[in-house]
């Protein structure tokens, strides 16, 4: 097992821009172009997610599949060499996660693993890069967030999707200890500010994370009224589809 690296996630400045896939408004989404383009805007971090190719390679994508481009096929039934060849738009392909994280070494990565099948190569590529120190590893999935964790000593996460629901009932319920002891391990909570008529960003919400020293990131925002109101209220970040319209929102 490798030794545990020193995380530098939370080292860029307050409040966190998340580019969530990249720049999506000037290059295709998840691709390195977005990338460069996110970060040339200000973003602090590149927000992106992992699958994996049918050679074990993880990738960078959102979807599963290749519905989106017309095409009914899965990521994880073309090998890496296949999905490099499809033309995603101005000029961008498919990357691999190893190539993203090497094509910007200097980069904060917030990695999304989409699938079981993806937690071992997103693993291997990150230590192969030597970045983990620099990446946030994460999943919806509580068991997939516990097994990355696992193969990367060191590297900072956030919160599952069933361990932000049991902190928000603990924090309505005022019990401190009990959202410390669901959150250890956990740097931040990243979510939506509400779920249907669930708000869930609140202040009382954000005074229990700072209180137990995780941080708050919401997403996706992208309206510069509730970037505002939302870095007004003491969140830490943002994850946003407009990176130009965050930088500004927070340099008003």
């Amino acid at each position: 097992m490798p030794e545990s690296a020193e995380s530098v996630f939370l080292a860029a400045p307050y409040p966190r821009v998340f580019a969530h896939r990249g720049f999506a408004q000037l290059a295709p989404e998840n691709t390195l172009l977005a990338f460069v383009k996110a970060l040339a805007g200000g973003a602090t971090h590149l927000e992106t997610d992992v699958h994996v190719s049918l050679d074990g390679i993880a990738v960078i994508s959102h979807d599963p599949d290749l519905a989106g481009l017309g095409r009914d096929v899965r990521i994880d039934q073309l090998t890496m060499t296949e999905l490099k060849r499809i033309n995603l738009g101005y000029g961008q392909s498919f990357t691999s996660l190893a190539d993203a994280l090497e094509a910007f070494p200097g980069a904060l990565f917030n990695i999304d693993i989409k699938s079981d099948a993806a937690v071992e190569p997103t693993a291997r590529a990150i230590r192969d890069q030597r970045a983990t120190g620099r990446v946030l590893a994460t999943s919806f999935n509580e068991a997939r967030r516990r097994h990355a964790v696992s193969l990367l000593p060191g590297v900072v996460s956030s919160a599952s999707s069933p361990l932000v629901a049991r902190a928000v009932a603990a924090t309505n319920l005022g019990l401190t200890s009990l959202v410390r002891r669901t959150l250890q391990g956990c740097v931040a909570v990243q979510v939506p500010e509400r779920v249907g008529p669930v708000h869930i960003v609140t202040p009382r919400f954000i005074a229990m994370m700072h209180k137990v020293n995780v941080e708050v990131h919401v997403w996706t925002i992208n309206d510069p009224g509730d970037m505002i109101r939302l870095l007004d209220s003491g969140v830490d970040g943002l994850v946003t589809d407009r990176t130009d319209l965050a930088v500004a929102a927070h340099t008003r």
